[in-house]
């Protein structure tokens, strides 16, 4: 592009003043900036300067923490440039600070384990970055691609700026999360998570414990059912126990059992039958046909029986026992269980040897993965240990599938990613391409070790393959999803991965995400790229085992330099394709799964409902309905002493009752009534106070209004009630001079007031003390 410039005679960018720089900025396009940066190293500031000032104009400035060389490249290639976090190592470009390692890649002091790639990477870094890097270092970046969710705060950030997190996506994310939170799908969606997600407890709970034991119960007395339906499948154990069974010696101080001259133990046939009362038990559970019975399946046998016929199932299953009459029981286990596989979607997976594979809550990269067969190896592996955090003691029991699909007799499962971009409406995006994960060693149910049964590559790398392994397997122990599908066209299974693999892979992933959608915290402008984990059945029917977050990138083999590559360009090309309204976004292999339309969540969770309040009690004696005494708070005036005959008159047109709404109410235990009173009336030590004309001069006499008292069947209207004078800002007294014979007063009569100070109330008087003189004094 420069060339053809220069050839053309043209000015380059570089040569033109700021004015014409300026105006000529949008010619810098992502396909011709790598031509650009090959420039002289003298313009390299100008040109650097000319790139920063373009990406703040567009606001394409994006901040990584972790190590993500191919996300950093493919967003310089579309003029994005880096703001870098402060380095806390001699890395460049590359690395962040320690704070913000990936858990994946941690080593054994906490310090980056950096692959080849990534060094390679950082010493051919170009210094132009590093002169843009400092030139944005005060802008606000307006991408944010992280490995830990919580290394930034996403409640910080503006609602433009992007984030490659969602905040409390735990409910599917994490194994306990997943295993609690899974059976409430059939609230959100019409589908049975039993169908696609392997049964599984949190044996840290104990109610949680208490269904695993009797799962795990109920589980080994159908394997005795299948070992007796065995019999007649012509295998190996069939063949074995007929040999077994010609042979049998029955001795009588052995009591039910017996011994052949082989020294084979022969279990009584009784154990079929307590098996059959359990299964049947089991099966009613399913069909809800135990609803007005007993509701716990382990009541039907004493802990005493339990025991008894979990050590006969050990014998039989692990030591090669044998059940006397066993062929007579076919017929009726066979109804049994085929009852039972009708009610149960996941009989098939359960195998015969009741294998389980224990998690810890607290721990990544299946570090301390075991399988157990036994159920007190399992309890005591659980165990709550004093001192631990919670974490440490959350412990997940899942049904292991015995039954998986093999390819050349070894066990494999498939990585799946998908991408969410929203939550409300819900938006999920497909990768067309996944990658299948393979064992070092033969698959085997004899040897439970993680090198047979955990497909995970941080456990596998550890191992070396298995000298009789086949040589069509991969020697890194990776396939693409396209090698798989040319394996099953030769198998002849040409349309398994597009008309059942891949669509049931779609509707798990599905099913958990609306199952999650209320409990995760949406954000505008995030996203998040999630990778699942499945096994398929003998069935081919996929199983999802776990999903996990900020899923491994490193180019650890072949396959995934390639495939993870693709993914991560492709996911930025998702991201920045929502932020524009074009028609033809470009998505890579993304593939739109789900949109739905927004829905109106309520402000609040159902389970934050409560009632809060203080309940009444009623009194036992009922209190007299009074009102509260209102008096004029002013003295009177010098000159109403002098014309006695205009007081009370001029008292009633100035009296205004005040708030008769607001009325205090107030009993003492001798039932007396308090009042307030007027700060006129003032009592006099060792005196009681006469009510007389308001001639007199003394403060400790004044005279009543017409209608001092009163009960509450006369207070009048509201309607009644003195108007308020806006313009003087008071009520208006003539009110009173003209309605004041539609009011109800009582006659007026002297009272004789001993006043005396109340402790609680001051200035009040008690109703009590009041005496009622004959004397009239009007």
């Amino acid at each position: 592009m420069m060339d053809q410039i220069h050839a053309e005679g043209k000015p380059s960018l570089l040569s033109l003043s700021d004015e014409e720089r300026s105006e000529d900025e949008n010619r810098i396009t992502p396909r011709n900036m790598q031509e650009l940066l090959s420039t002289p190293k003298q313009d390299k500031y100008k040109l650097a300067r000319i790139l920063a000032k373009k990406a703040i104009k567009e606001k394409k400035i994006f901040t990584i923490c972790g190590s993500y060389p191919v996300v950093r490249e493919s967003l310089r290639k579309k003029g994005w440039v880096e703001k870098r976090l402060p380095h806390r190592s001699g890395w460049r470009d590359g690395t962040v600070d320690q704070s913000c390692s990936c858990h994946e890649d941690a080593g054994k002091n906490g310090k980056r384990n950096t692959s080849r790639e990534e060094v390679t990477c950082i010493s051919n870094s170009d210094d132009i970055h590093d002169l843009m890097s400092r030139m944005v270092r005060n802008e606000d970046a307006s991408l944010f691609w992280t490995v830990r969710k919580d290394a930034i705060n996403c409640h910080s950030l503006h609602c433009d700026q992007m984030l490659n997190h969602f905040s409390k996506t735990g409910s599917f994310t994490t194994k306990i999360g997943l295993c609690l939170n899974l059976r409430n799908l059939p609230w959100y969606a019409e589908a049975n998570p039993h169908t696609f997600f392997p049964r599984c407890y949190g044996i840290c709970m104990e109610d949680e414990k208490q269904d695993f034991i009797e799962d795990f119960r109920n589980t080994a007395a159908s394997g005795i059912l299948k070992w007796v339906v065995d019999l007649n499948t012509g295998s190996k154990i069939a063949q074995k126990a007929e040999i077994k069974s010609n042979k049998r010696d029955v001795h009588s101080d052995k009591g039910s059992e017996c011994y052949n001259e082989m020294n084979v133990k022969q279990l009584p046939g009784k154990l079929v039958d307590m098996a059959c009362l359990v299964c049947e038990t089991y099966l009613e559970q399913m069909q809800h046909k135990d609803i007005d019975r007993i509701a716990d399946g382990s009541a039907i046998l004493s802990e005493e029986k339990w025991n008894e016929l979990l050590d006969h199932y050990y014998c039989l299953v692990h030591e090669g026992a044998v059940i006397c009459n066993a062929y007579s029981y076919i017929s009726q286990c066979q109804t049994i269980l085929s009852k039972i596989r009708s009610a149960n979607p996941q009989q098939a997976i359960d195998g015969n040897r009741n294998i389980w594979i224990i998690k810890p809550g607290a721990k990544s990269r299946g570090r301390d993965i075991v399988c157990k067969d036994r159920l007190d190896d399992i309890l005591r592996l659980v165990e709550v240990t004093e001192g631990c955090s919670v974490k440490e003691n959350e412990w997940v029991a899942q049904k292991y599938i015995e039954t998986p699909l093999l390819i050349y007799d070894t066990k494999f499962d498939i990585r799946q990613w998908f991408l969410v971009t929203n939550w409300n409406p819900l938006t999920i995006w497909f990768y067309k391409e996944s990658y299948l994960r393979f064992s070092t060693q033969h698959f085997s149910l004899d040897d439970l070790d993680s090198s047979i049964h955990l497909c995970n590559n941080s456990i596998q790398k550890h191992y070396k393959n298995a000298s009789n392994r086949n040589t069509l397997l991969p020697c890194h122990n990776m396939w693409s999803s396209t090698k798989f599908q040319e394996y099953l066209e030769k198998k002849g299974h040409s349309t398994v991965w597009q008309n059942l693999i891949c669509p049931s892979m779609k509707k798990a992933i599905i099913y958990t995400m609306k199952m999650a959608q209320e409990s995760v915290e949406h954000r505008k402008n995030s996203f998040e790229l999630y990778g699942a984990d499945f096994i398929l059945g003998q069935d081919f029917k996929p199983w999802l085992i776990e999903i996990n977050t900020s899923p491994t990138m490193l180019p650890s083999t072949p396959v995934t330099a390639e495939l993870c590559t693709q993914v991560q360009e492709d996911t930025i090309k998702v991201v920045l394709s929502n932020k524009t309204n074009g028609k033809n976004k470009d998505t890579g292999k993304f593939e739109l799964l789900w949109k739905e339309a927004p829905l109106d969540l309520p402000p609040f969770n159902v389970t934050d409902l409560l009632i809060e309040g203080v309940g009444i009690k009623r009194s036992s004696q009922k209190a007299t309905p009074v009102m509260n005494v209102n008096f004029i708070g002013s003295r009177i005036p010098q000159e109403s002493a002098k014309n006695p005959s205009t007081s009370c008159q001029k008292q009633e047109e100035s009296m205004v009752p005040l708030d008769y709404d607001k009325q205090n109410f107030k009993i003492e235990k001798e039932k007396n009534v308090l009042y307030k009173v007027p700060e006129l009336l003032k009592r006099q030590r060792g005196k009681k106070s006469k009510v007389k004309d308001v001639r007199t001069k003394s403060l400790g006499y004044t005279d009543f209004p017409s209608s001092p008292v009163q009960s509450m069947q006369s207070i009048p209207d509201q309607r009644l009630l003195p108007p308020i004078n806006k313009s003087k800002g008071r009520k208006d007294a003539n009110f009173w001079k003209i309605h004041r014979a539609s009011l109800s007063f009582p006659s007026m009569h002297s009272f004789n007031l001993p006043l005396h100070q109340s402790s609680k109330i001051p200035g009040s008087i008690c109703l009590a003390d009041i005496e009622l003189c004959h004397e009239q004094h009007f």
